[in-house]
């Protein structure tokens, strides 16, 4: 039965900037290279980052950021021409850098799960979506089809699908793609993970279903206490959903540190616009705002901090790249301002 907290862990410890609390994930100086005919593309260029076990972080940023990479990294994801080139990557204390192709099995789908962005891609066509969830619960668990398909439909229910008797017998194109993304996130809580990775989860729905399955996220985390790493583009849902948040630009890590600090008292330039670039009610009327330019290729990457060409404040010496340094607020943030 799906539980409320796993044995060894403190429910209120939840929060990674908790004392003592234990570091379920750590992402070390990570680099995810591919190699194209034009070059080689840094599309994740020495990313660090922690969570703790039942606790939350976000990594935001433009398209092309190095988000979506960062996730796949972590789940072993990543095919030729792309390579991890560097940095390690501890789960429980253990390099998955390292891992077999089978010892990276065992883990994925049992102690991490990926949510993708696009649910119809992720399932397959051809079979039941009850029959996937059976299959995620019999790769990892000495269980018969009947007692699978049992806790199928007890996830289904827990996931909010209606009539979760009959919905385990539909394929995936009857469902509608909030529906989808709801059996997604039960195949992948179906073995009651350590730790979720939410890609992008609310691109492809309309704003209410977004509203509901954000919700149901939370939820859920709260009900199994397990971590979420959300990616996401939009700074406004991390606001809402994750203790910490991570800024990503050019491959790079431009910000990091509790949500709170970062979102409210933001300290580098890129952070300050992509938290000024959100609507609000008090703007009616008035222009939108907006970072200038685009994010640059990553075979073109300017020298130093890849935001300069964009931002205000730029001088000189950010031709030479910065380190990621304590702010006033509490945050780190790579920038020479600081």
């Amino acid at each position: 039965m799906l539980s409320g907290t796993r044995p060894g862990q403190d429910g209120g410890a939840g929060s990674p900037l908790s004392a003592g609390a234990p570091k379920l994930l750590s992402v070390q100086e990570l680099r995810t290279h591919f190699r194209t005919a034009a070059g080689v593309v840094k599309a994740v260029d020495g990313v660090s980052f922690s969570i703790g076990a039942g606790s939350s972080l976000g990594i935001v940023g433009e398209s092309g950021s190095g988000k979506s990479v960062t996730s796949l990294s972590i789940m072993r994801l990543i095919e030729p021409p792309g390579f991890v080139a560097g940095g390690h990557i501890l789960f429980k204390g253990r390099d998955i850098v390292s891992f077999s192709e089978r010892e990276i099995r065992g883990l994925r789908g049992r102690d991490i799960c990926l949510v993708f962005q696009d649910p119809m891609a992720a399932l397959n066509p051809v079979y039941t979506v009850g029959d996937q969830v059976i299959e995620a619960l019999q790769a990892h668990q000495d269980m018969g089809r009947r007692e699978a398909r049992d806790r199928a439909i007890a996830l289904f229910k827990m996931v909010g699908i209606p009539a979760p008797e009959r919905r385990v017998d539909d394929y995936p194109h009857k469902l509608s793609g909030g529906m989808r993304q709801r059996v997604t996130i039960a195949i992948a809580l179906a073995n009651e993970p350590d730790l979720l990775i939410l890609d992008e989860p609310t691109t492809a729905l309309d704003v209410t279903i977004q509203a509901q399955i954000l919700d149901l996220v939370k939820d859920l985390r709260q009900r199994i206490n397990t971590a979420v790493l959300l990616i996401t583009h939009d700074i406004g849902v991390v606001k809402e959903m994750c203790e910490e948040v991570v800024v990503m630009y050019g491959g790079r890590v431009m910000e990091r540190g509790a949500t709170a600090q970062v979102t409210g008292a933001p300290r580098h330039p890129y952070t300050v616009g992509l938290l000024s670039s959100i609507p609000s009610p008090a703007m009616k009327g008035r222009r939108l705002n907006a970072i200038g330019g685009s994010v640059p290729s990553p075979l073109r990457m300017p020298p130093g901090c890849p935001f300069q060409p964009r931002c205000p404040h730029a001088m000189p010496v950010c031709a030479t790249t910065p380190e990621l340094r304590p702010t006033d607020s509490g945050s780190l943030a790579a920038c020479w301002l600081y």
